[in-house]
């Protein structure tokens, strides 16, 4: 079975009210024991803000080391779940349910395959 990467895309700003982060979380905890039961679940986790990301960045032969995110932006990777799945259909299922768990949207991507380096 191939890998993806479902990216949860936050957008910028406060965490939600209590009440709302609250659902969100029971829902994203019943989405990850729904994949590992049904055998797709690799690995998941939630991200820090991007205020605490460090960037090692290749220039003019050196590496320059900054505080924040790579690029601006008005969202960022908030968390991230890596499913297997048998195809690119079925893997699109489970990001319509990490949206709807997550009530945010969701980047379903493949990871390459060896034959793909």
């Amino acid at each position: 079975m191939k890998q993806y990467l479902l990216s949860i895309y936050q957008p910028d700003g406060g965490t939600p009210p209590p009440d709302v982060l609250q659902k969100v979380m029971r829902d994203v905890g019943a989405l990850i024991e729904e994949t590992k039961a049904a055998g797709a679940w690799v690995f998941n986790g939630g991200l820090h803000p991007p205020s605490t990301a460090t960037v090692v960045r290749p220039k003019n032969g050196e590496l320059l080391i900054t505080d924040g995110p790579f690029i601006e932006g008005k969202e960022h990777i908030g968390g991230f779940l890596v499913i297997q799945a048998p195809d690119l259909d079925a893997a699109l299922e489970w990001g319509r349910k990490t949206a709807r768990a997550t009530t945010l949207p969701i980047e379903v991507r493949p990871f390459r395959g060896a034959s793909e380096r």
